[in-house]
């Protein structure tokens, strides 16, 4: 049960419910999913026509302005739904709506302040924490591609920018040299480790920005946050049906979000793995990510995308351990944590991961070379 269940009664969320409700009352409303950032609950509705919805309090620690990102949402999710109507695909894909209240907002306020947003429910349909098998791999790279596909005919300066400096990998470094310039290091084997590896690595962190700079790689729009739990399977037909949580939809580069999506998928043993020594690359699981990825997103790469999709895959890992290991040097501030070393624990995952990576960087390369 989310925090704000247990200090809320049900009434009051009833209450909010409802001001989303063109038809049918509000019957129940419970805690939702697994998100950490907002707080989401499922609603259910006494009506015919759509049953289910899903209602959202922002956190508006981390998103400060709310409404920038309901204007993203409802230009985007305009657009897709247009293109989708024009030429229709052969399969299920959804994208979820957003509801308006009864005056016509896209958002309310509650008593306290808090912001609330209302987005349709994508029925029959259910998400996985973990890769089940190798149609699952291929059906997230399809995802992924459908979503970018289908936003990339888009003008990036149409959508705001929601996060800034998320994910640009040289301000993540700059902000580990500020902590640990004034950080009184307690050294241990493990500590050293990620020093070093992070010491090795500080030229490289500017591949992909550099190549934005330079004109390389094209601004467009991505999905910010493409883990396997944000793709969404038919409960009967085993497809992926939709990508959600679209909050971090926002202009920056498609490689992001490629090597955010093989960073998350192709290390079997999981971000949360205490073994960090067993973590590896599964470059079969990659390679069929992304034949599922550019069966649809053949239609919008250049060669330059290619040639930099090796460098994506190989930083967003390195970038993920850089921000724990900087955390953890800072007292954990950022992340949620279990314990004190919870997140020395998580750089080395993804440190171990990225050195699977570069070990592995002439196949990942013909991989990329085969699949285009």
């Amino acid at each position: 049960m989310s925090e704000y269940l247990k200090t809320q009664n049900t009434d009051n969320l009833v209450t909010i419910a409802n001001k989303f409700t063109l038809q049918g009352k509000v019957t129940t409303v419970q805690s939702f999913g697994s998100g950490n950032i907002n707080d989401t609950f499922l609603v259910t509705l006494d009506s015919p026509e759509e049953k289910h919805f899903v209602l959202q309090r922002i956190n508006t620690k981390v998103f400060r302005q709310p409404q920038l990102i309901m204007q993203n949402m409802c230009t985007f999710t305009e657009h897709v739904r247009m293109r989708l109507h024009h030429s229709p695909l052969n399969r299920r894909w959804e994208v979820p709506r957003v509801l308006l209240t009864k005056d016509g907002q896209d958002y309310c306020r509650d008593t306290n302040g808090s912001f609330w947003r209302a987005i349709s429910f994508i029925a029959d349909s259910q998400s996985f924490d973990t890769m089940q098998n190798m149609q699952q791999a291929k059906e997230i790279g399809y995802a992924l591609g459908m979503f970018h596909n289908l936003i990339s005919d888009l003008p990036p300066e149409r959508l705001a920018d929601t996060l800034e400096g998320f994910h640009i990998t040289p301000l993540y470094l700059q902000h580990y040299n500020e902590v640990l310039a004034k950080t009184s290091l307690c050294q241990s084997p493990e500590v050293n480790y990620c020093l070093q590896f992070v010491s090795d690595r500080q030229n490289f962190a500017h591949v992909l920005e550099n190549a934005k700079a330079t004109g390389k790689l094209p601004l467009r729009l991505m999905h910010g946050d493409p883990k396997i739990n944000n793709v969404m399977f038919d409960t009967s037909t085993n497809q992926a049906v939709s990508v959600i949580d679209l909050d971090t939809v926002k202009p920056g580069l498609v490689h992001y979000d490629i090597g955010d999506c093989l960073r998350s998928g192709c290390n079997p043993a999981g971000e949360e793995t205490e073994e960090w020594e067993s973590v590896y690359f599964d470059t079969d699981i990659c390679q069929t990510i992304l034949q599922g990825y550019l069966s649809v997103a053949q239609a919008f790469l250049t060669e330059n995308d290619y040639t930099y999709m090796y460098d994506a895959i190989r930083l967003i890992a390195f970038e993920l351990g850089l921000r724990f290991f900087a955390d953890y040097l800072a007292g954990n501030v950022y992340f949620k944590v279990k314990y004190p070393e919870h997140n020395l624990a998580r750089a080395l995952v993804q440190f171990k991961l990225t050195e699977s990576i570069e070990s592995q960087e002439t196949n990942i390369r013909k991989i990329i070379r085969d699949v285009k």
